[in-house]
């Protein structure tokens, strides 16, 4: 889990300013503004194809998850533990950007893919949800779960991790289903988000300073392993949805959990740096101040509208550490562009009033786009996160390869459509937070950043 970043701090705002000047300076080229444009819709256009393609291609209209993962043209096939798997996290991206992309049918089987999950599980009746299911149309009865036929041994095998539960992918479900909620207004979906974030609330809340969601469970029921650590990802994440919830309940419940997360993120704020920790030590309490990733130095940026001022010092923190080769990658001091990281980025930029800045990196998004039209998840054979999968591993075995991926397209159209998938429709970069319940279809524009 450790990697240590300790280089640079000084020169990011320098850096980063002479990065801004450079690109306003170009985006003054009326070519240079057209051709960013053009190549960002075309990103947009085809992304959405891609995604409503996947949807489609399933026979039916009923629930279904979308594969995470495809081969690569030409290359061996994906490995076993990846063959059938529908992760959690992929799919609620793909239904928020199908929701962007104004493909609401096709949201909405993957998200009545997430209410089978929660409902229909082979042994769980609390609310949670596993982290992958198998891809495909879902049959009756039990929701199956991905898993592979080992010959030599005669055994079926489970990845631990995928039928475990981190808290996080259960609350990106929770995003899908509010943002679901307010495309159709079906009163399932906003149930089924209380019920996913009434599960982190009950099952993950951890009161030992600094107090905040623990990252989950990993393994098999009936007893899986408690992960104690706590990750400024999830806590943005979980800030989010329960935000969004109190919007929809006098509940005052979803306004305290917000209240917590929020606080736990506030206390990863490393000024001196001028980025976010990424969490925890496994003890809850313990700062792993040493790894930086991507994510958790952005996503408070458009996760937390009010956010503090000083916290887009983590743009300048990004810019210097995670910048590599035209891109951005998941560690700092990367050895390669993570795309759908990139498409945070293109995507925070744009929130935070960078438009300019966004520019190159959307023909580098676009680059990535396989011939069956998935985005790659990084155009090298693989680069290191500098994380490990799970309590088991012995390494930091955490990578990403060079495979069309879904969550990287998914990523790359919430960018293109400048949808923010944290916050409800209508509500911009700067909407103030509310406690009164609300009623009827928002009226407002689509929730992408001003620009």
């Amino acid at each position: 889990m450790q990697r240590h970043t300790s280089k640079g701090l000084a020169a990011g705002g320098i850096r980063l300013a002479t990065y801004l000047a450079t690109s306003c300076i170009l985006a003054t080229s009326p070519t240079f503004a057209a051709s960013s444009a053009d190549t960002r819709t075309q990103l947009r256009d085809s992304g959405c194809q891609t995604l409503a393609q996947r949807v489609t291609a399933i026979p039916g209209s009923g629930p279904i998850w979308l594969a995470s993962y495809e081969p690569a043209p030409g290359g061996e096939p994906l490995p076993a533990p990846l063959r059938q798997s529908a992760f959690v996290y992929d799919n609620a991206l793909a239904g928020i950007a199908l929701i962007a992309c104004g493909q609401r049918d096709a949201a909405r089987r993957i998200a009545d893919g997430v209410l089978a999950g929660m409902s229909r599980d082979r042994h769980y009746h609390d609310g949670r949800l596993r982290n992958a299911y198998r891809a495909g149309a879902i049959p009756n009865g039990p929701v199956p779960l991905p898993g592979w036929w080992d010959d030599a041994s005669k055994r079926w095998f489970e990845d631990r991790y995928q039928v475990g539960t981190a808290t996080g992918n259960v609350v990106w479900a929770a995003l899908l289903l509010l943002a679901t909620y307010e495309a159709t207004r079906a009163p399932a979906y906003l149930d089924g988000a209380k019920a996913l974030m009434g599960w982190v609330d009950k099952e993950t809340f951890n009161a030992d300073s600094p107090a905040a969601y623990i990252g989950g469970y990993f393994g098999h029921e009936p007893n899986p392993e408690r992960q104690g650590w706590k990750s400024t990802e999830h806590n943005v994440d979980a800030y989010a949805a329960f935000r969004w919830l109190a919007r929809y309940s006098n509940d005052p419940r979803w306004n305290t959990d917000a209240e917590r997360a929020r606080h736990f993120v506030e206390s990863m704020w490393q000024s001196r740096e001028g980025r976010f920790a990424i969490g925890t030590r496994d003890d809850g309490r313990t700062l792993n101040g040493g790894p930086s990733a991507l994510d958790a130095s952005l996503w408070p940026l458009i996760a937390i509208p009010d956010a503090a001022g000083t916290w887009q010092r983590s743009l300048d923190w990004a810019r210097t550490r995670h910048a590599v080769n035209g891109g951005f990658g998941f560690k700092a001091d990367p050895d390669g562009v993570w795309t759908e990281g990139t498409g945070q980025a293109a995507l925070v930029l744009l929130a935070t009033n960078h438009a300019d800045v966004a520019g190159p990196l959307w023909p580098l998004l676009l680059s990535q786009r396989a011939p069956d039209g998935m985005l790659f998840a990084t155009p090298e054979k693989r680069i290191q996160t500098g994380l490990s999968i799970g309590p088991d591993s012995k390494t930091e075995d955490f990578y990403y390869f060079h495979l069309p991926h879904l969550g990287a397209t998914a990523w790359a159209v919430l960018a293109a459509t400048g949808w923010n998938p944290f916050q409800p429709r209508g509500c911009r970069a700067n909407c103030a937070a509310t406690t009164a319940s609300v009623s009827g279809p928002s009226n407002g524009p689509a929730n992408g950043p001003n620009e």
